[in-house]
C-alpha cells in the first residue's frame, strides 16, 4: 500500500489534535470584567506597593535627599557600608529583637488559651465570649495607643491608682527602660482577637471521632489538647507565627505614638522600623533609610526560611504519611 494511503487509513482521531481554538465571546466578555473588577487592586498594587519598593531600591544605592533631589548621586553600597558603623542600627535591631523575643510567646499563650475556652461545649455563653474577646481587636493601634498612654500615666493613670491603693508603688510605664516593654506587649494583647479566631476555627476542624477515641484510651484533657489539639492545628500555628514574627521585626506604630517618635525612654522604643523611619522622614536621608530597610526585608525574609525549612518536624498537614 503507497504511503499517502496509509496516511489516509489512519482514523482521524489518531492524528494531533489542533490546538484549542480562540476564546469564545462568552469567556472574553467574563474576562473583561474579571479585569475590570480587579483593577483597582491592580492600580492600588502597581502605586502604593510595587512602584515605592522599586524606588526604595534605586534609593538604597544613592545619596537621595528629599529636599534637595537635584544633588542625587549614586553611592554603590556607601549606605549599607555606613551601616556596619552606625550604632543606632545595632541598638534599635537588639530593641526589636527583646520586643519579638517577649510578645510573641506571650501572645500566642494567651491566643491557644482563649481559643480552647470559646471552643470548649462547657462555657456557657461561648459565641458571646467570642464576640467580646475579639471586639477590642477592631480598635485603631492608634487610638488604643492613645487610650493606653493615659491608662498607664504614672501619676493619674488607673493602673498605677489602683495599685497605689492596694500599697503598691506603681512603675513608671511609660518612662522606664524596663517597663515600657511590658506595657507594649500589654497593649499588644488587645489584638489578639484576630489570632483566638483562626486558631478557633483550626480546633473546630478537628474530627470529634479523634477526640472520643482518646478519651476512650484514658487521655484526660491536657494529654488530648498536647498529643491531638496541637499537632492537628500545627499549620494553623506555623501560619499565626510567621506572621507574628513577620510583625515584630516591622513593629512601629505604638511605639511612635506612645513617645512621639523619639525613641525614650534612653532608646528603649528606638526600633529598627522606628529608626529608618526617622532616617528616611525626619533626617530626610531617603537613601540611607532605604538601604535600612532592604536590611529587614532580608532580616525578615531569611528568619521566615528558616521557620519554613524547620517546620517539617513539627507541622503535619492530613496525607503527609506521618503518624
Amino acid at each position: 500500500m503507497a504511503t499517502t494511503d496509509i496516511a489516509k487509513a489512519i482514523p482521524e482521531q489518531s492524528q494531533p489534535q489542533a490546538k484549542k481554538s480562540r476564546m469564545s465571546a462568552k469567556e472574553r466578555q467574563e474576562m473583561k470584567w474579571g479585569l475590570f473588577f480587579l483593577s483597582p487592586w491592580i492600580f492600588g498594587f502597581l502605586v502604593f506597593t510595587l512602584l515605592p519598593l522599586l524606588a526604595t531600591f534605586a534609593f538604597a544605592f544613592t545619596n537621595y535627599n528629599p529636599v534637595r533631589p537635584d544633588a542625587t548621586e549614586f553611592v554603590g553600597f556607601k549606605n549599607f557600608a555606613t551601616m556596619t558603623t552606625d550604632a543606632t542600627v545595632l541598638d534599635s535591631l537588639l530593641v526589636t529583637i527583646r520586643y519579638a523575643a517577649l510578645a510573641i510567646p506571650v501572645t500566642f499563650i494567651l491566643g491557644i488559651g482563649l481559643a480552647s475556652l470559646v471552643n470548649s461545649d462547657k462555657l456557657v455563653g461561648r459565641e458571646g465570649f467570642r464576640t467580646l474577646f475579639y471586639m477590642p481587636s477592631m480598635i485603631p493601634v492608634v487610638a488604643a495607643g492613645v487610650i493606653w498612654a493615659g491608662v498607664a500615666n504614672t501619676q493619674t493613670g488607673w493602673i498605677n491608682v489602683s495599685l497605689e491603693a492596694m500599697g503598691i508603688p506603681g512603675p513608671d510605664w511609660l518612662n522606664s527602660p524596663v517597663w515600657i516593654y511590658p506595657l507594649l506587649v500589654l497593649i499588644g494583647l488587645w489584638g489578639t482577637g484576630n489570632l483566638m479566631l483562626t486558631l478557633m476555627a483550626g480546633m473546630q476542624g478537628v474530627p470529634t471521632e479523634v477526640y472520643e477515641a482518646a478519651v476512650i484510651d484514658g487521655a484526660n484533657g491536657w494529654q488530648r489538647f498536647r498529643n491531638i489539639t496541637i499537632p492537628l492545628i500545627s499549620p494553623v500555628i506555623f501560619y499565626n507565627l510567621t506572621l507574628m514574627l513577620i510583625g515584630a521585626f516591622k513593629y512601629f506604630d505604638l511605639a511612635y505614638v506612645l513617645k512621639d517618635g523619639t525613641g525614650e525612654p534612653q532608646g528603649a522604643t528606638l526600633f529598627y522600623a522606628l529608626n529608618f523611619y526617622k532616617n528616611s522622614f525626619e533626617y530626610n536621608l531617603m537613601g540611607y533609610g532605604s538601604a535600612l530597610a532592604w536590611v529587614l526585608f532580608l532580616i525578615v525574609l531569611i528568619l521566615t526560611i528558616i521557620l519554613f525549612a524547620t517546620s517539617g518536624r513539627w507541622v503535619y498537614y492530613a496525607g503527609d504519611g506521618r503518624s
